[in-house]
């Protein structure tokens, strides 16, 4: 499993900013996908997560209505746009594989335990 996360920047609050997830060495069609994060000092944080056909999408509470996850099954690329940016965005953004993108929502950060896979991030700053 390899998976290449790309995109990270250094922007001002109230940006945009678009990552991606190149992955291979395994079937991404049928594999869920998440977003996490982590901050300096700070533990991982759940951000978004796919389902293998694309739908549903699910999102932390921190996130939603700012971020959109999607997928391209067909370039083996998960994709998180990040709107609305905010200097508490600033982290360190992972992609990993995901056996069942749902669980996030109902065990929360104790489903980072059955992750097994992710790159090796990408640095998003966002700062005035």
């Amino acid at each position: 499993v390899q998976l290449v996360e790309s995109g990270g920047a250094m922007l001002q609050p109230g940006g945009s900013l678009r990552l991606s997830c190149a992955a291979s060495g395994f079937t991404f069609s049928t594999t869920d996908m998440s977003w996490f994060r982590q901050a300096p000092g700070r533990g991982p944080e759940w951000v978004s997560s796919i389902k293998a056909g694309g739908v549903p999408t699910y999102y932390a509470e921190s996130v939603k209505g700012r971020f959109t996850i999607s997928r391209d099954n067909a370039r083996n690329t998960l994709y998180l746009q990040m709107n609305s940016l905010r200097p508490e965005d600033t982290a360190l953004y992972y992609c990993a594989t995901d056996p069942d993108a749902a669980r996030w929502i109902f065990v929360g950060n104790s489903h980072f335990l059955n992750l097994e896979d992710w790159g090796q991030g990408t640095l998003v700053t966002v700062s005035s």
